[in-house]
């Protein structure tokens, strides 16, 4: 059996701020390899509006997870996990470091907490759950919470609708509290060193990258890469391109917008995607924080903490 990677680098932070640049930087510098952690750029043929690494950017260092699915598949953070351990395996028995570098932070948090083992959504509770909160308040569906698990009712906010009924839908399938189930989540790296590096910068630094990117995929012809993968058969409900900036291409080439409209509400949405990927990130354990510009720091941290 081969064995498990015993060091993994993890490179996080929010769109634009540099990511791939930094994991192929330290890649090199490592003798690494990169996990992509993207939940888009997996998919075929989804290129220039998921900015994949180009062969100049890679700089000859081996990428994986990147182009391994149809545009048809629902790529799940389960199968993220899956894919990305099978890949740090085979980059540890080639004696290398594997760096996963990525944005998608329910990925990233999947490959460090675990993936929740409790049952998944079923839709006649949860509407069962939703009619009761609109009948009798918010209020007696936190007091029943508060009966059934109080170790979670004092967790959350009594004004949160979404984890209220998803803890009293999972305690009506299961009869068990939901914090039960928490508990019996494991990590899948449990036991290994998991270095956890962010990458941060100014508000306002940090939305001019992303600006230029945006631009920078208009001009390289993000709208072509749509008409083409229509064209070819892609159903406009595929998945990847729900993503920041397809879907605004897609009204684009049904007439609905321009291309400077288009461009506008990518940059909008792209920051505001930023903004919220930034707090995920900051609500994790363990995140070294660094500029994407300070390489003699990042390279500093992984040289004191590798195992």
């Amino acid at each position: 059996m081969e064995p498990e990677a015993r060091d993994i680098v993890i490179v996080l932070g929010p769109t634009a701020v540099g990511k791939s640049r930094v994991a192929v930087d330290l890649a090199l510098r490592f003798g690494g390899e990169v996990i992509s952690g993207d939940s888009i750029q997996v998919y075929r043929g989804f290129d220039i509006g998921t900015d994949k690494p180009t062969p100049e950017v890679k700089r000859g260092v081996p990428h994986h997870l990147i182009d391994i699915v149809g545009p048809e598949v629902q790529f799940t953070a389960a199968d993220f996990v899956r894919e990305a351990l099978a890949a740090a395996r085979g980059i540890a028995v080639r004696g290398r470091l594997p760096l996963v570098a990525g944005g998608t932070g329910l990925y990233i948090k999947a490959l460090v907490d675990g993936l929740f083992p409790g049952p998944g959504r079923d839709s006649a509770v949860r509407a069962a759950l939703e009619a009761e909160a609109r009948e009798k308040g918010l209020d007696a569906l936190f007091r029943r919470l508060e009966a059934a698990d109080p170790e979670y009712a004092r967790k959350i906010r009594s004004r949160d609708r979404v984890r209220i009924i998803r803890a009293l839908e999972v305690h009506a399938a299961t009869g068990r509290p939901i914090s039960e189930h928490f508990r019996a989540t494991e990590s899948p790296v449990r036991g290994r060193n998991v270095l956890r590096l962010g990458l941060r910068l100014e508000r306002e630094a940090l939305y001019r990258r992303i600006d230029d990117r945006v631009e920078r995929m208009f001009d390289r012809g993000l709208v072509e890469e749509v008409r083409g993968l229509l064209e070819r058969g892609v159903p406009e409900e595929a998945p990847p391109f729900r993503a920041l900036g397809y879907s605004h291409v897609l009204s684009i080439l049904r007439g609905e917008i321009g291309r400077e409209e288009a461009m506008a509400l990518t940059k909008t949405d792209t920051r505001h995607y930023a903004k919220r990927q930034m707090t995920w990130f900051r609500k994790m354990d363990g995140v070294a924080w660094f500029s994407p510009d300070d390489g003699s720091a990042l390279e500093e941290y992984i040289q004191n903490h590798l195992q």
